[in-house]
């Protein structure tokens, strides 16, 4: 019997939201310029589905401009309660302005805000300077719905390879690759 291994990440996933672990969601999200320079920082996961594992940022931003110039990721969830962790590799897609709206309309007021002050990864000259910015937009859209900034947008990472890990004794861990062939999923285990 074949394994769908998005189903099983979205297994674990709501295993990790069961358990109650902060920020469940928490992934390390690996990008590389056009040079091949990597840089890594945490993102949060706002879907895991047949299409692909789905989060949102400023494009203009320092990750927004890897993910253009080399349209390639992975991505990293652990759960240390657990003892389980999830790798994520593949390919970079772009969401429509319409996906991006859908979800915009679903942030919390302040975080809207905060993404229309933020010129995110840009060089700031004071943290004052920001809370200036935002409480004059908090203001400017005191009655108004906040507009999403034209940068700002989400991406999908295609998998082509999802790694699951689970902690055992001795440092004898059990790892499960699935890749990607055609459009089926090809299973194989490695040694820790």
């Amino acid at each position: 019997m074949a394994v769908d291994p998005i189903a099983k990440f979205n297994r674990w996933f709501a295993e990790a939201r069961r358990a109650g672990i902060e920020k469940a969601e928490a992934m390390a999200l690996a990008t590389a310029d056009g040079a091949g320079r990597p840089s890594v920082r945490f993102v949060l996961l706002k879907q895991a589905d047949a299409r692909g594992f789905v989060f949102y940022t400023n494009g203009n931003s320092r990750k927004g401009r890897e993910l253009r110039d080399n349209p390639r990721a992975s991505l990293a969830l652990h759960w240390e309660r657990l003892g389980k962790q999830v790798r994520v590799e593949g390919r970079i897609e772009e969401l429509s302005a319409p996906e991006v709206d859908v979800y915009w309309a679903t942030r919390p007021r302040e975080s809207q805000l905060a993404a229309q002050a933020s010129r995110q990864s840009a060089p700031l000259t004071s943290r004052g300077v920001l809370l200036a910015r935002w409480r004059a937009l908090r203001h400017k859209f005191a009655h108004h719905p906040v507009p999403r900034p034209a940068g700002w947008t989400g991406f999908r990472i295609v998998p082509d390879a999802i790694e699951f890990w689970t902690h055992s004794d001795h440092r004898l861990h059990d790892r499960e690759l699935f890749t990607r062939a055609s459009n089926a999923w090809k299973r194989q285990l490695l040694q820790p």
